[in-house]
């Protein structure tokens, strides 16, 4: 997600300092035109702006606060603003202790995949101050279109975990529909043609469900990143006692494909759990 990320902010003519923990991945950006840095520290200094997308809280909270964090090389008032998935009380947290330290936070969650990263496409959901977010608006555009102030620290987050239900649950009913069509000796190549236009469609079944007739199981997001949003979810919900009965299920079909060794397939991976399920399973 970060280097097409990166790449847009570099076309629309930002000047952008990248770090990443494995180095080689900041090759792409670097040819783009971007300056390399050693750590978060370096990155952060003489930026207005800090933007970090990474898997969860805890790598948010070492990036900013570890011993080379961002926070050791940024100016006063500078704006952090995250982009990863993380737990609504976590962001909250970051945001109250980089206040502390005089400087301004806003979190800002995507989604759209590697495909809307690359196209500039991203939805973007903000949690933070309505200033801070109007101040965005510029960075915002060269990576997203839809871009949705949700409120203060948490909202982003919050709507985001809701997004990442319903994606789930859109999987899910693209998978169970491919196996009924099994069943039924049907090719399910037809699905995506014949009911993309109706009221199944969704962005599961444009672009997912290609894929899985050919049996591509390269990731755009992997299973096991898929889970630790689960988790997120599902901790969410212990905490105001909301019942989420689907994703609970899809939870569990999602940890069988961790544990048959696809944890690192797209999530579309359900596909082949439900398959091996049914009664042409085969081992």
């Amino acid at each position: 997600m970060g280097i097409p990320m990166a790449r847009n902010l570099l076309k629309a003519g930002f000047h952008v300092n990248c770090y990443n923990r494995t180095a080689s991945k900041m090759d792409p950006v670097i040819e783009a035109g971007a300056t390399a840095a050693c750590n978060p520290a370096e990155a952060a200094s003489n930026a207005n702006v800090v933007i970090s997308c990474v898997t969860d809280g805890p790598d948010v909270e070492k990036i900013y606060f570890g011993i080379d964090g961002a926070i050791h090389g940024a100016k006063k008032n500078t704006l952090f603003v995250d982009m990863s998935t993380i737990a609504p009380s976590i962001s909250i947290q970051i945001g109250e202790r980089l206040q502390k330290k005089a400087f301004r936070f806003v979190e800002a969650p995507v989604t759209g995949g590697t495909i809307g990263a690359q196209k500039g496409t991203l939805s973007i959901l903000v949690g933070g101050t309505e200033s801070d977010f109007r101040e965005l608006q510029p960075i915002f555009a060269a990576m997203g279109k839809n871009i949705t102030y949700c409120g203060p620290w948490g909202a982003g987050q919050g709507v985001k975990l809701c997004n990442q239900i319903m994606g789930a649950m859109n999987i899910l009913g693209v998978c169970e529909a491919f196996a009924l069509a099994r069943g039924l000796k049907i090719n399910p190549a037809l699905l995506e043609k014949a009911l993309s236009g109706g009221a199944a469609s969704s962005w599961a079944l444009q672009n997912l469900a290609p894929k899985m007739v050919v049996e591509d199981w390269s990731p755009g997001f992997m299973v096991d990143t898929q889970q630790k949003d689960m988790r997120l979810i599902l901790d969410a919900a212990e905490q105001v006692q909301a019942v989420l009965p689907g994703s609970a299920l899809v939870t569990q079909l999602w940890r069988s494909a961790q544990a048959r060794g696809y944890g690192t397939d797209g999530i579309h991976a359900l596909d082949k759990i439900l398959h091996r399920l049914g009664p042409t399973a085969s081992e």
